[in-house]
């Protein structure tokens, strides 16, 4: 008996319902979602999603909110980062050139 999910993996219970590319990105966030993940706390990979957005480790027991389908998201690394300094904030300032354009019309 030939395998039958090969290609669309854990998406093939929709069989040909909902469309190619719909199939695939629920089969792509399914892989991500499902796989085991590193521990912030003791670096174990362990981790498992228990529900929405709330992520357990098997080893150390700790639990802890993250992203819907995956324990660290980029916005959420991003404010990590600036909250420990690696990043500075962008900060607005008025662009220089227009005061040099005003100097230079000056001098003229």
């Amino acid at each position: 008996m030939a395998k039958r999910t090969k290609k669309v993996g854990s998406a093939g219970r929709f069989q040909a319902r909902y469309g190619v590319r719909a199939r695939t990105r629920v089969r792509n966030v399914e892989i991500v979602q499902k796989a085991k993940h590193i521990c912030p706390s003791c670096g174990h990979q362990k981790i498992k999603r228990v529900s929405t957005s709330i992520w357990q480790c098997g080893k150390c027991g700790i639990k802890f909110a993250g992203g819907a389908y995956q324990p660290r998201t980029e916005s959420g690394q991003n404010v990590e980062k600036m909250l420990r300094g690696g990043i500075e904030k962008p900060e607005i300032t008025p662009e220089p050139q227009e005061e040099i354009k005003e100097e230079e019309g000056k001098k003229k």
